[in-house]
């Protein structure tokens, strides 16, 4: 296979070839934003959504992207048709940039941009079918009032460690709570719950990201009619749940049927999940949905 190619500050490299600074503050500290997006059938999947909230993100740490919302869409999708890419994953990142070893950005002139267009996956195709296995995490999620959960910073060490305690144990994801042991997120994903047929999710402020991919499937669950509650809840709900799934974008959709050694439901992915994962799929292949590439 031909080596991919990698979009950094304007000009394309073979991947062999693609280096940014080891002063590069995203690399020294941290200090930057991302995104992660699917690309479908030749379509960019929800790409102004993403795109907005990269640069929402880089607003709130006061980073200045230096290209404009189209022009960053536009080198996207140059550097998807250059890897030849119908269905991929692409990663955006906007780090403050390279400067000296002190902490201030004020010397960082300009933030670096690369872009990168692969394959992805996550977990296997039989998980999706027999769900997967999570745990809880004995770290707790970042707090709003020292990093915010909704910006996705470069600095991903709270997922990190909760992924570690999960890859101990042989579980395909963590749940990370936050400081009043409500049920946040997992480590790269938002969560779901089902009980007596009421769809919940937590609500933002208790720790989550406002993930595109629970975006579109709240939209779903409410097309298709279903009850549904942006609501706090504790392990206690989540294991007395009748089912669970969680969503990402790189995992996309996919059910939970074990947690911390409980069974959820039925130990199978129960009828609403798996209705909803159909429909979801629907979604990502309409082209009303997505940006055209080629």
């Amino acid at each position: 296979m031909e080596e991919r190619i990698i979009y950094i500050d304007g000009q394309f490299y073979p991947k062999s070839e693609a280096k940014v600074s080891v002063f590069d503050h995203g690399f020294l500290y941290g200090d930057g934003v991302f995104e992660g997006i699917r690309a479908y059938d030749g379509r960019v999947f929800r790409c102004e959504d993403h795109i907005n909230r990269l640069y929402e993100g880089a607003k709130a740490i006061d980073l200045e992207i230096p290209m404009s919302k189209e022009e960053m869409t536009e080198a996207m999708l140059e550097t998807i048709r250059r890897n030849g890419l119908r269905d991929s994953y692409i990663r955006l990142v906007v780090s403050r940039g390279m400067g000296d070893l002190g902490l201030s950005p004020d010397k960082c002139p300009k933030p670096t941009v690369v872009i990168i267009a692969d394959t992805i996956a996550i977990y296997p195709p039989e998980m999706y079918e027999n769900g997967l296995v999570a745990i809880t995490a004995s770290v707790r999620r970042n707090s709003a009032s020292s990093l915010d959960p909704q910006i996705k910073s470069l600095n991903y060490l709270n997922n990190i460690l909760a992924k570690i305690e999960a890859n101990r144990v042989g579980a395909a994801e963590a749940i990370l709570l936050n400081q009043n042991g409500l049920v946040a997120e997992c480590t790269g994903d938002n969560v779901f719950i089902i009980k007596d047929g009421v769809i919940m999710t937590p609500p933002i402020y208790v720790g989550a990201l406002n993930g595109i991919t629970r975006r579109v499937v709240i939209s779903v669950i409410k097309q298709l009619g279903l009850p549904f509650e942006e609501k706090e809840f504790t392990l206690y709900n989540l294991y007395n749940a009748d089912e669970c799934f969680f969503t990402g974008t790189a995992a996309e959709a996919i059910a939970v049927t074990m947690v911390d050694g409980r069974t959820i439901g039925s130990g199978k992915c129960g009828p609403i999940t798996a209705k909803l994962l159909e429909e979801f799929r629907k979604v990502t292949r309409d082209p009303s949905q997505g940006k055209e590439i080629y």
